[in-house]
């Protein structure tokens, strides 16, 4: 499969789920996610405050909190969300089309578009059709990185192989689904594997 560009998926991406929050109300933007603790309003805040940053303002700003990667992110989603959902709304649409972003590959940055769009999509039952080679790209680089998640470790001695794209990656028993789904359980969302099948889905269940 091609390798795409990121940016051009990111930032439809964003655009889609904008659109997507311009109909919630008050309630829904408090819906707790798949991202931890977070409610929707705040891993919206957290998408737009990477989105709104590059890696030199953001290793100052690390910087400033004494490096501690946790302070900084509350400190960036209490600022996005300040004001209320309209107005967290407004400053995520602005960055809808920034490809700024903190140090990392941009392919984290694909990865961190879609993976918090479904956590926050999934727990309020919004369907959305994710792009399938954006997906696979992003399964691809999983497979190959620790970076934060822990990815890599917890395909380790897997297949994996797509139901919507004629795709596989590694070795083991298989984990078989569409691909955003294989993405989302490799990311650790544990409700991700009842849309999967294969031997590897219990060896998968086990890690998260």
């Amino acid at each position: 499969m091609t390798k795409l560009d990121p940016w051009d998926a990111i930032h439809r991406e964003r655009a889609a789920l904008a659109d997507d929050l311009a109909q919630l109300d008050d309630d829904q933007w408090q819906t707790p996610t798949l991202c931890g603790d977070w409610t929707v309003e705040q891993t919206v805040g957290h998408m737009t405050a990477a989105a709104a940053t590059n890696p030199v303002k953001w290793m100052g700003r690390f910087a400033g909190t004494g490096f501690r990667f946790d302070a900084l992110i509350e400190k960036d989603i209490a600022a996005q969300t300040a004001d209320g959902p309209a107005q967290t709304l407004t400053r995520f649409r602005a960055v809808t089309g920034s490809s700024g972003h903190p140090p990392g590959p941009v392919d984290s940055w694909l990865g961190e578009t879609l993976v918090h769009a479904e956590d926050i999509r999934r727990p309020l039952g919004i369907a959305h059709e994710y792009p399938v080679d954006a997906s696979v790209q992003l399964i691809d680089f999983y497979t190959r990185s620790n970076l934060l998640i822990g990815a890599k470790k917890r395909v380790a001695g897997l297949t994996l192989r797509t139901t919507d794209a004629q795709w596989s990656t590694g070795s083991g028993p298989e984990v078989v689904g569409p691909a955003m789904d294989i993405v989302m359980a490799m990311t650790g969302r544990g409700v991700a594997l009842d849309d999967l099948e294969g031997d590897g889905v219990g060896v998968l269940r086990a890690r998260i």
